[in-house]
């Protein structure tokens, strides 16, 4: 009779595992559903103004050990909603990154509340050799004549943020792009300074660092400036030679800088050798 034991043992113990590795992929499935969260990104890269569409989006896993502020968490609350600002391949569509409901798209939908969009023409060097693309900030120097007319050039406005180069509203190049048009974003006030500023003088932008928020209130710069500028530089390298030379003068005899005079030395001689052959004797050179 065959003993049924060692199949009864196998099947338990094969009954045991499966029970232990289904018990271990729940376990698992609901660890990770408590680490994470649903979250919208972005299928593709999106330009400023960009009207959301469903194909644009995705819902996917997100761990909750990097947190990230006012997600959504559904495609529907991100349709037909206008983004503000350049969002890129699989990034987080945040509810801060949207544009007011009722927004139609476009540069119009960028602007923050209470703010204006004003374009200053400019060239190669105004627009600082191409390098303002939209996002950064510059400041705004302008060229005017002073009560005597004489010309003066001072920073008019700080830290105005680029909205878009000419027609394009949006760029994650960081590369120099030389255009006819930058678009500012301005209060009315500072609209108002930008349009005076160009109509009775010259204006150049001056790109600053992200980052600096400090303001600096300076007199401006004139003509008279420049000139005393190149007189106070003269000035110190004058002074400057002086005190070398008063110093050089005051050293005792031993101190003082020893100047190398270089010396032509005499040609090396040659050193020769006396052989005799036969009956002959000559003098070679050695070697």
């Amino acid at each position: 009779m065959m003993n049924k034991r060692p199949v009864l043992i196998i099947a338990v113990a094969a009954a045991v595992s499966l029970a232990t590795v289904s018990m271990a992929a729940i376990w698992l499935k609901q660890r990770d559903e408590g680490s994470t969260i649903k979250v919208v990104v972005a299928t593709r890269d999106l330009q400023i103004g960009t009207r959301l569409q469903p194909s644009m989006l995705e819902t996917v896993s997100w761990p909750t050990s990097a947190p990230i502020q006012s997600p959504l968490h559904s495609s529907e609350q991100a349709y037909d909603r206008v983004i503000n600002m350049p969002i890129l391949r699989g990034e987080p569509i945040l509810d801060t990154k949207l544009a007011a409901l009722g927004q139609q798209g476009g540069l119009s939908s960028v602007l923050k509340e209470g703010k204006r969009a004003v374009t200053v023409k400019v060239n190669e060097i105004v627009g600082v050799a191409g390098f303002a693309l939209p996002g950064n900030f510059v400041d705004v120097m302008a060229n005017i004549p002073d009560k005597d007319n004489n010309p003066v050039s001072k920073i008019v406005l700080e830290r105005i943020q680029v909205l878009a180069v000419a027609q394009d509203v949006a760029s994650t190049e960081n590369k120099p792009r030389v255009v006819s048009a930058v678009t500012l974003e301005a209060t009315p006030q500072e609209a108002e300074i930008i349009d005076l500023a160009r109509s009775v003088g010259a204006l150049s932008l001056v790109l600053r660092s992200q980052v600096d928020v400090a303001s600096v209130d300076t007199p401006g710069s004139r003509k008279a400036d420049l000139l005393q500028r190149s007189s106070q530089l003269n000035s110190l390298s004058t002074n400057a030679a002086m005190v070398v030379a008063q110093n050089d003068a005051q050293r005792p005899a031993g101190s003082r800088p020893i100047r190398r005079v270089s010396q032509s030395l005499p040609p090396k001689q040659t050193e020769k050798l006396e052989v005799i052959r036969g009956m002959t004797k000559s003098q070679e050179p050695t070697e």
